[in-house]
Formats: C-alpha cells, structure tokens, sequence
C-alpha cells in the first residue's frame, strides 16, 4: 500500500482526494465521497463539506463523508486498502507527478558538459514514459559577464535544449523555453565567479 499511497499524496497538492464513487458503505448510485488522505511527512490538510444546513469537518486520516443522492452527508471511516479499491481508476487517470532534471554547460557557451550530455538519455527515457509530455527548459547562466550577455546566453542555453529534442522527435509545441539570465544561482558567487553549478538548464518533465 506504500507505493500506492505514495502516489496519491504527491499528485494531491492540498492533501485531499475529492471524487464521486459508489461508497464503501451501502452504496447507492449517485453518492459523492470526499476522502482526506495524509500528505508527505504524514501532514494532515483538512477539508469542510457542507451540503443543505450540515457541516462536517475532515482533518485526520481517511477521514471521509458521503453525501447521498438525496443530499444527506454521512460521516465515514476508509482505511488505506477501502481508498485503493474505490480510487484505483481514478488515479490510474491522472497525469503522473513532474520529473526535473539539470543538464550543465561549458562556461560561456551553450554546448553541454560530458556528464550532462550523458544525463541527457534519462531526459528521453522519462519523456517517452509518457503519452503527451509538456516540457518547461529553463536556462541559467553564472555571474560572468554582463547581465545583458546573461540573459542572452541563458535563453540560448535553453534554445539549444528544445532544437535538440525537437530532433529527437518531441513536438514543438510541446516545449517551452525561457531564459533567466543570473538572476537565480544555485550557488551565490560574487560578480566574475564562474561556478559550472550555476551554468545550466532546468528541464521540466510533465
């Protein structure tokens, strides 16, 4: 139940899983259930389902409420399994959780380092994982040179990365670059430091 679970707290931000399905108790067509599962570190979110002139507040675990057809909400207890069984469809149908990757560049150009154009086959095993991938290339640049010769060669960094996938096959209109010139180092340096950790792009996988 760990990977499972796992799943559904990383795809659900706010902690909580809304959906409507047949409860698991004396189910009825048309039910709605509102399930609050425990976020990363076991944080607990919490939720108020108010229908007609009844409030319930949701804030433990698996704490749910189901609303029946005709609008009367009833308090429930799911475990971890009971949650599976209901939602393993659904979450079956959402998108899988982003994947980030950093791919570094020689200083003061846009051609990758060894290590990175090595890297670069875990980029295209992960966009190939998935049906229609949207990729976010952001490029970066250190603090050597000017802020103006920054941001140029941040944004070409990030050009070069989408060319380059574009040959591999990746739909152009799948893919959108930006270039950040110095203005958010990894490692703050004085003005003139090169730092390879600052010269890269950031590839988003969605």
């Amino acid at each position: 139940m760990n990977g499972f679970q796992n799943l559904l707290t990383g795809i659900c931000a706010a902690a909580l899983l809304m959906a409507c399905a047949q409860a698991p108790m004396k189910p009825t067509l048309g039910d709605e259930l509102v399930v609050v599962l425990p976020g990363a570190g076991g944080k607990i979110g919490g939720v108020v389902v108010r229908r007609n002139d009844t409030e319930q507040v949701l804030d433990t675990p698996f704490a749910a409420s189901r609303i029946a057809s005709e609008g009367k909400p009833e308090s429930v207890s799911l475990t971890p399994e009971q949650v599976h069984n209901i939602f393993s469809a659904t979450v079956a149908a959402l998108p899988g959780r982003p994947a980030t990757f950093m791919l570094y560049f020689l200083e003061g150009k846009d051609e990758l380092t060894q290590a990175s154009n090595a890297e670069l086959a875990n980029v295209l095993d992960e966009i190939k994982r998935r049906p229609e991938p949207d990729l976010l290339v952001t490029g970066h640049a250190d603090n050597v040179g000017s802020d103006g010769f920054n941001d140029k060669l941040s944004l070409a960094r990030a050009e070069r990365m989408r060319d380059l996938l574009k040959s591999r096959g990746i739909a152009p209109e799948r893919i959108q670059v930006a270039g950040r010139g110095n203005r958010e180092l990894l490692v703050n340096t004085g003005k003139g430091v090169a730092e390879e950790r600052n010269r890269r792009v950031e590839i988003s996988v969605r």
